[in-house]
């Protein structure tokens, strides 16, 4: 079992070092490996360097980095709530965050690290408002799941409101990262969500042995030394916290924290997995939204939320062939 997962490990990787090769090189000014080589050594034309170091290189980081994180954010989730929908994007947790950018963003024009606090602030507010509103001497996860959606409605209504009142330029702005986009991507935007991320990654390590645990069940859990209720709450919020701060930079990108852990449980499972099955999809989501529709861009998240669509429509049939 721990061959095959490694063996799935493996391919995973050499898929999105291949993505991000393709990424690197392709483009409206075509650049070859060896090209690259000769940057590396030295060697390179400022052109080549400008273009890969400054453009392209953050947008490919940025992609894997981002994809891992909703990879695992989905998994922790998906895990706690024994649920495949139960994901931080149908929960509404992601569209909360996106509330908090748009806070900091129209009303008081604020740089990206101050959006970066905002949308963690409203991923947090959000998720605790869920959870509030679903318990009821306790939390049950059909409850729970129908609860973010609804949250998640009546904030979708509460960004609409929000970009119409906002200035042209900032409606733009917000209009164009409620797709979710790596479009504008530079080293200056990324600093303070890169250690966020890797912040909540390190202490999703530190967790991961006891979310195995839960996943056998609390008493189970209970019984080999695991504090349930302050794992699981801990879990969460590293759940959030990854989605948010990925939100504060790209904009609510939707269905990869669904989709990047049920291929990983196919695969073997594990946060691992779960994370390369995200940076997978997201690279290879992004590169097709840059080419396949040339000479027009699309953001990242209208491939993303087709390809979530597909994989819901999917879902419900097999359900229903099941009853």
């Amino acid at each position: 079992m721990t061959r095959r997962v490694g063996l799935h490990a493996f391919w995973l990787l050499l898929a999105c070092g291949w993505l991000a090769y393709l990424a690197m090189t392709r483009g409206a000014l075509p650049i070859s490996g060896e090209q690259i080589w000769q940057m590396l050594t030295g060697e390179g034309a400022s052109n080549v360097k400008l273009i890969v170091l400054e453009w392209r290189l953050p947008r490919v980081l940025m992609a894997l980095l981002i994809g891992a994180a909703l990879g695992i954010s989905g998994a922790i989730f998906q895990s706690l709530l024994r649920n495949p929908l139960g994901s931080p994007d149908i929960l509404g947790f992601n569209t909360g965050a996106y509330s908090g950018v748009l806070v900091a963003l129209v009303l008081f024009n604020q740089s990206i690290t101050a959006m970066t606090g905002a949308a963690l602030i409203g991923g947090i507010a959000t998720a605790a408002l869920v959870y509030l509103f679903a318990w009821r001497n306790g939390v049950e996860t059909f409850r729970l799941i129908i609860v973010g959606i609804s949250v998640r409605a009546l904030l979708m209504a509460l960004n609409a409101w929000l970009i119409i009142s906002a200035s042209l330029e900032s409606a733009l702005s917000a209009g164009l990262w409620s797709a979710g986009s790596l479009n504008g991507i530079t080293w200056a935007k990324t600093p303070a969500v890169i250690v966020v991320l890797l912040l909540a990654l390190a202490l999703t390590a530190l967790l991961a042995r006891r979310m195995r645990l839960l996943e056998m069940g609390d008493d189970t859990a209970c019984a080999l030394g695991v504090p349930v209720e302050r794992s699981r709450m801990w879990l969460m919020l590293i759940g959030v916290v990854l989605t948010a701060a990925s939100t504060a930079l790209v904009g609510p990108i939707s269905f990869v924290a669904l989709l990047a852990p049920q291929i990983a449980r196919r695969l073997g499972g594990g946060l691992p997995l779960a994370a390369l099955c995200g940076a997978l999809l997201l690279i290879a989501a992004d590169f097709a939204a840059q080419h396949l529709f040339l000479p027009y861009q699309l953001p990242v998240g209208v491939i993303t939320v087709s390809l979530g669509g597909i994989y819901l429509i999917a879902l419900l049939v097999r359900e229903a062939r099941r009853q």
